[in-house]
């Protein structure tokens, strides 16, 4: 994640000890950060979007890992320390046993956030979430009205998903939109900012495109797309924090917005620009993320370097916790995850920027050219841009 918020404005963020090493807390490099663990808790999801990377429909899926499984799996990654546990779908609120889960989590000490399409929670859910104490519920929003509705592929599902923040907001519990930058909502940036500010939602995470499920390359942003978004994102967080309304702002799975960022910053403030750049090469970008800062726990029990590399499977909680998965040092993609500049190939061998972008999101090389140390397909920097001396 690339705080927009902390970096481009300077305004003091959560989690900052954990990405940028500020705080207490903060370990001495981002290596040796544990992971935050996403756990896709359900396959089963009440809507149809277009770009779902789990290739969830409204039906139950065999083999999901039983109350007793789950529970077992969250004890583990209590022992092991990991930061947060994040309960992902399909839609985890489909799951029969999914409050207890989560109850069960935080009681042992784990930080518990849920991503969520919010069409399911009413103002007496959302009391519930509030008392179980989740640090954060994301609803995913993809456009305004009509376009989100044909992101989820349900009329209603827009309407839904905004009772659903109103429900959190009404019970203070805290509340954030995650949206996924395509061509089919580009163009509705400012009408998305315009609702964070007249809802007054305090976070907002904006994610690149990546090739899973059913999410493909048809709906990705041309490289002039997303610049124009990242602008956007830009100017627009940058006028909330200069009225004194900062909220938190962050790009997710492209961490070329590292580089972007920083050339902005550069035009306007090159002391300031040369800070930031620290603090970036401290957090590493792609290079301590999946397989390092990010991992993945899906509804069968497998694991994965992330939510979004399916392909790869490490091991099964079922048959060895996950603690013992993540630390093994002979599981070989792992060890090259954890050491991957070095193997990195093409344009992002030869980037000025390899230290604060790290390649950026290996996944995607995957997907597209089979080969995961292949250049990350959706960086947008041009050539000259990544070949100039700084």
């Amino acid at each position: 994640m690339v705080n927009i918020t902390k970096l481009y404005c300077g305004a003091a963020q959560p989690a900052d000890e954990l990405r940028y090493g500020h705080g207490e807390r903060a370990a001495r490099t981002a290596a040796e950060r544990k992971p935050v663990v996403v756990w896709n808790c359900t396959r089963t999801c009440n809507l149809r979007c277009v770009h779902c990377y789990s290739d969830s429909f409204a039906q139950r899926y065999p083999g999901e890992l039983t109350t007793d499984e789950a529970k077992a799996m969250l004890d583990d990654l209590a022992a092991f320390g990991v930061p947060a546990v994040l309960f992902s779908g399909g839609e985890p609120l489909t799951r029969p046993d999914v409050l207890e889960l989560m109850q069960y989590a935080v009681d042992r000490g784990l930080r518990v956030t849920l991503s969520t399409n919010g069409t399911l929670i009413d103002e007496s859910l959302a009391r519930e979430l509030k008392r179980i104490g989740l640090r954060y519920v994301g609803i995913s929003l993809d456009g305004i009205g009509a376009t989100n509705d044909h992101f989820r592929g349900k009329t209603g599902a827009f309407d839904a998903a905004v009772r659903g923040f109103q429900a959190c907001r009404a019970v203070g519990q805290k509340v954030g939109l995650r949206l996924t930058l395509t061509r089919r909502n580009c163009l509705d940036l400012h009408e998305i900012f315009d609702f964070i500010e007249s809802e007054q939602i305090p976070r907002a995470c904006f994610y690149h495109l990546v090739y899973t499920g059913r999410g493909n390359r048809a709906d990705e942003l041309s490289p002039a797309d997303v610049r124009r978004a990242m602008d956007i994102i830009l100017e627009r967080t940058e006028a909330l924090v200069a009225k004194g309304d900062p909220r938190e702002i962050l790009t997710v799975d492209n961490h070329a917005d590292h580089a972007y960022l920083y050339l902005k910053l550069r035009e306007r403030n090159p002391a300031r620009a040369e800070a930031v750049y620290q603090w970036m090469k401290w957090n590493g970008g792609g290079a301590y993320s999946s397989g390092v800062g990010i991992a993945n726990i899906d509804w069968l029990g497998d694991v994965h370097p992330d939510q979004f590399w399916r392909d790869a499977r490490l091991g099964n909680v079922r048959e060895r916790p996950f603690s013992a998965i993540w630390s093994d040092p002979e599981q070989p993609l792992l060890r090259q995850l954890r050491n991957r500049l070095p193997l990195l190939k093409g344009r992002c061998a030869r980037c000025r920027f390899l230290e604060i972008c790290g390649g950026s999101f290996r996944v995607r090389a995957w997907q597209v050219y089979g080969d995961p140390w292949a250049p990350d397909p959706a960086c947008y920097l041009t050539d000259e841009e990544i070949a100039k001396t700084i």
